[in-house]
């Protein structure tokens, strides 16, 4: 469920500005990176490159130096880099451990890592970045950040395994689906903009913002990568288009379908997603379902909703290029996908 997001070239100049105003700060998460990567043992810097260099965004770092920025609080901003790195590193090693669990195939658009050095390596390597990140937290001194980041790492996990319980569930409900996505992936979203914001010890008001701003954000674009999985291609999901249908995950535009089919096409969904025996030509199918019984559409509709929350969550801010940046990243988490 948490597929790196689609750069797609219409919507690319809607996050342009964000880019180039933390460029500085983002080169100095990368040399973060890139330094705490290194081990003794071969394999783990190998591994974790595979994944971390693969040319991903850096989009939750990132959220993490923007949110320290859009407080217009003045000085170093050496804890939100720290930060931001643990982020990252709490990010990659949930993937390693994510494309596991799901048996994913591509990731960021290359072989996944479990499939080149095991699934025990990629496990294990996702430990070590789990590791690395909470000593970056250490270094920081900042225990709030701390607390924030330790209980999002505790939640991701639960929605993992709560996924898991309801796996290829067809009865399941949009409030538990909502659920599972805010654990899995809407809270690393909420709580690398609250770590930024802790990170420059801004006022309370201005912290409880930024995690409104993450977590609906975080929704939003989950929401935009569930529909793009019934409708984009491979090369701008870093997937394969169809990935989720074929893993039968039970996504937001599927459920849609299901239930405004009811009655018709039970015996196909129970076939393909219940049983889990799907043939050449079922994506297609349920393809033209998702978009012909208008549930992709509803799901773009509930995802532009989460990202118009977003924005309302900036109001709390000071005016700037940040902010306006920010309000520019919940437009394209959407428009992505439109």
């Amino acid at each position: 469920m948490d597929a790196a997001p689609a750069p797609l070239v219409r919507s690319r100049g809607q996050v342009d500005a964000l880019v180039r105003l933390a460029a500085p700060d983002m080169g100095r998460v990368d040399a973060l990176i890139l330094d705490r990567m290194k081990s003794d043992v071969p394999v783990i810097p190998l591994l974790a490159e595979h994944l971390v260099g693969a040319g991903g965004k850096r989009l939750r770092p990132l959220l993490t130096v923007a949110a320290a920025r859009a407080t217009g609080i003045e000085g170093a901003l050496d804890a939100p880099l720290k930060l931001a790195a643990a982020v990252e590193f709490i990010h990659t090693a949930t993937l390693l451990h994510d494309d596991v669990v799901d048996g994913s195939k591509l990731r960021r658009g290359k072989v996944a890592a479990h499939l080149i050095w095991g699934a025990a390596s990629s496990v294990l390597v996702g430990d070590f970045l789990f590791a690395r990140a909470f000593e970056l937290m250490v270094e920081t001194g900042r225990m709030r950040a701390l607390g924030i980041l330790a209980r999002a790492a505790g939640v991701i996990s639960e929605g993992e395994v709560l996924q898991l319980t309801r796996a290829h569930d067809l009865n399941l409900d949009r409030d538990i689906y909502l659920k599972i996505v805010t654990a899995k992936t809407a809270e690393l979203f909420a709580a690398a903009a609250e770590a930024g914001a802790e990170g420059v010890d801004a006022p309370p008001a201005m912290v409880a913002a930024l995690r409104a701003y993450g977590l609906n954000l975080g929704l939003a674009f989950q929401l935009a990568d569930d529909a793009l999985d019934y409708g984009g291609r491979s090369e701008t999901l870093g997937k394969n288009a169809g990935d989720d249908f074929g893993e039968g995950k039970v996504t937001l535009p599927l459920l849609l379908a299901a239930a405004r089919t009811r009655g018709r096409e039970d015996a196909f969904w129970e076939r393909t997603i219940t049983q889990g025996q799907r043939t050449e030509g079922d994506f297609r199918r349920a393809r033209e379902l998702v978009i012909g019984t208008g549930a992709l559409g509803a799901t773009l509709d509930e995802a532009g909703a989460f990202a118009d929350r977003a924005k309302a969550a900036l109001s709390a801010l000071p005016a700037s290029d940040w902010r306006a940046a920010l309000e520019d990243l919940a437009d394209f988490a959407v428009s992505r996908a439109a």
